[in-house]
């Protein structure tokens, strides 16, 4: 079956479509839009009307482009910025007037959920005993350790996303030393003293992570992280963007959600493999009945 899910995230709204067949994706379409509802947006504080009306019309967009590609059915969801919204009813009524779909807000639970079921099963080589896996998005990010056969055991969701710890400590193009470790210990910091149990191997999804494999390969431990830092405050955003065929958005937001990757692997015990999919990927095999 042909399927879709439009993903409106804290930094972007995406689309993705595949054909699911024996438990596995072909992609046939993905795209996405740097809508960035999560700037500037205070734990509580409302969406601007404005802004909810920009979203609409990428989700629209994204769903005109899903149905002609056949998929069916698709799904649209929505993260944390605004499941932590004020207006968040207001949000999901007027994108589901003017995008044509309906809306669901996914709780911490069901993201990691979906993360670790997208990730899991989309990394292409087995996983064998307790795997955990980081979602690092925008406005949160989620941690869940479980079994390929068993499922998520343990979860965690933490407000903390690339990109609130960009627009709080990331001021600087490039980014300064002193930026940068404000940045880290932040993130360490959430995560300090983290209770979980210790898996034999971890995966990295979300849209840093993608983006970090273009810098890093497909490992994220201390020196590919350290490495990638260099880059990444050695030039401005557009040549790191050039030089790495990446957008300039996602690059001033890298560095924010690498360290939270790195702050996660200590938390974990263990590098992180970067994912071939995730929260997408797992609402998609939910769809189609391998999850």
């Amino acid at each position: 079956m042909v399927c879709g899910c439009i993903d409106i995230g804290s930094n972007t709204t995406r689309v993705l479509v595949a054909e699911a067949q024996d438990g596995r994706l072909r992609e046939l379409l993905q795209r996405r839009a740097f809508t960035r509802i999560g700037k500037g947006l205070k734990p509580g504080a409302a969406i601007p009307r404005a802004k909810i009306e920009e979203v609409a019309a990428v989700v629209a967009a994204h769903r005109e482009l899903a149905v002609q590609v056949g998929a069916d059915p698709v799904r649209t969801v929505a993260t944390a910025a605004i499941r932590g919204a004020a207006n968040r009813d207001e949000f999901v009524a007027v994108v589901s007037e003017l995008g044509g779909v309906e809306v669901v807000i996914l709780d911490g639970e069901e993201e990691a959920r979906l993360a670790f079921l997208g990730a899991t099963r989309t990394l292409g080589q087995a996983l064998d005993g307790t795997v955990g896996v980081v979602d690092v998005g925008g406005g949160s990010t989620e941690i869940a350790v479980g079994t390929l056969a068993g499922g998520v055991s343990w979860w965690a969701s933490f407000r903390l996303g690339s990109g609130h710890l960009a627009d709080e400590y990331l001021h600087s193009d490039p980014p300064s030393a002193a930026e940068l470790a404000r940045t880290g210990a932040h993130a360490a910091g959430v995560l300090e003293g983290l209770e979980l149990p210790r898996p034999g191997s971890a995966v990295a999804v979300g849209g840093s992570a993608a983006s970090l494999r273009r810098l890093v390969g497909t490992v994220l431990e201390p020196e590919t992280t350290q490495r990638a830092l260099r880059v990444l405050s050695g030039a401005p955003a557009v040549e790191v963007a050039e030089r790495f065929a990446l957008e300039p958005q996602r690059v001033r937001l890298l560095p924010a959600g690498m360290l939270i990757l790195d702050a996660a692997a200590h938390a974990l015990g263990c590098p992180l493999m970067i994912g071939n999919g995730g929260l997408r990927e797992g609402v998609l095999l939910e769809l189609a009945g391998s999850g």
